[in-house]
């Protein structure tokens, strides 16, 4: 009985691979992928391994920036303008006495709209006299400064150039720890790149980069020459401008930050429309509560922060706040540290009216603050 069934099953098994053997060579498009190809070569399902499409998207759209500024020209020596000499000289002399250095930096943008708007870090583009900049496709042109935004280290350039590839912002909170991302840009001037990482954190602050800090951190390798190139997702969506990293040698050590979109956003439509960044102020000094001043206090937790100055006649001051005082909520908002705080601010508009709830003295009270507009980066603030 049981050499029967091994006869069977011989048999069956020779059909099977003499009718393989004929589709094969007959009809090779009837085989299936899976018995065509070896294993590694099987396509894999969308997300699991690759992502040449999100590279595809994304890529057109990141450039290359080159800036140049002239630092020093050669002064003339009284020698030269001696008549008898210039006799001999003539226009020689002139050519090389008109001779000046430049100092230039390499960066990187993303272009995120048709007609030629480019986003990018400020300290890219920082005293530049001149801003080149270099396509995917090989091309290069020249690009006008629209505005910048020290605070957030974010500029905005246009290009005169038309139906460019562009890139879309990503939807609000949709990045979240652990999600793969993508770093581009032309790091040490080597051409574009690209590298891969996972978001490490998100509302990264107390960096001590920027004034107003949010930042999307990620071990994806961002070198130098990758600032102001993009983060994007596995989609192509960009995330977030790259804009630091933390080493100790120049190079990259795992912990990169990049500017949110939703920040690059605002500041994008504010620049353009304005030419300019509004944001909302109250005119304080404030410290966060320590341990230290939590017990000479008497608080019962270490949230919000204590008034250490107010600028005179600033918002805080026609409120009526003082020195002292230890401001808990804003807009029914929980202080958490100045952070937050100045965050929160300058996400507001001038003349909008908000309740702050603070203790003074150890009694609670409510004081209503028109909200400012907050001073350019290095004005004189009298207090």
């Amino acid at each position: 009985m049981l050499k029967k069934l091994w006869l069977t099953f011989s048999q069956a098994l020779a059909v099977l691979l003499a009718l393989y053997f004929i589709t094969e060579v007959l009809r090779p498009n009837w085989v299936p992928d899976w018995l065509q190809k070896p294993a590694h070569e099987v396509a894999q399902p969308e997300g699991v391994a690759g992502y040449r499409l999100a590279v595809d998207k994304a890529m057109p759209a990141v450039v290359n920036i080159f800036t140049s500024k002239r630092i020093s020209e050669t002064p003339k020596h009284p020698f030269f303008e001696d008549p008898e000499i210039r006799k001999f000289f003539g226009d020689e002399l002139d050519e090389s006495q008109d001779s000046e250095e430049q100092a230039s930096s390499l960066g990187s943008g993303v272009i995120v709209s048709s007609d030629g708007l480019i986003v990018t870090n400020q300290h890219v583009v920082e005293a530049a006299d001149d801003i080149e900049v270099g396509l995917n496709d090989g091309r290069t042109t020249k690009a006008e400064l629209v505005g910048t935004d020290p605070e957030t280290d974010l500029a905005v350039l246009r290009i005169k150039l038309s139906d460019l590839p562009n890139l879309k912002f990503a939807a609000e909170d949709t990045v979240k720890v652990g999600d793969v991302v993508l770093a581009m840009g032309n790091p040490f001037g080597v051409g574009q790149t690209v590298t891969m990482g996972i978001v490490s954190a998100l509302g990264r602050n107390h960096v001590g980069i920027n004034t107003f800090e949010n930042f999307i951190q990620t071990d994806a390798a961002i070198n130098p020459g990758n600032s102001g190139g993009a983060l994007v997702d596995t989609a192509g969506n960009l995330l977030g401008i790259n804009t630091a990293i933390y080493s100790r040698s120049g190079g990259s050590l795992g912990i990169g930050f990049a500017i949110p979109a939703p920040t690059v956003q605002n500041v994008l439509n504010q620049i353009v429309r304005n030419g300019t960044v509004t944001r909302g102020y109250i005119g304080v000094e404030q410290q966060n509560i320590t341990a230290e001043l939590a017990t000479a206090f008497d608080l019962p937790q270490k949230d919000g922060v204590i008034v250490a100055g107010i600028v005179k006649d600033g918002p805080a001051d026609k409120a009526g706040l003082k020195v002292g005082d230890i401001l808990l909520k804003l807009d029914n908002k929980k202080i958490s540290d100045t952070t937050q705080m100045l965050n929160q601010i300058a996400a507001y508009s001038p003349g909008e009216k908000k309740a702050i709830e603070l203790l003074r003295e150890g009694k609670p009270q409510t004081l209503t603050i028109e909200i400012g507009v907050r001073p350019k980066p290095g004005a004189f603030i009298n207090r």
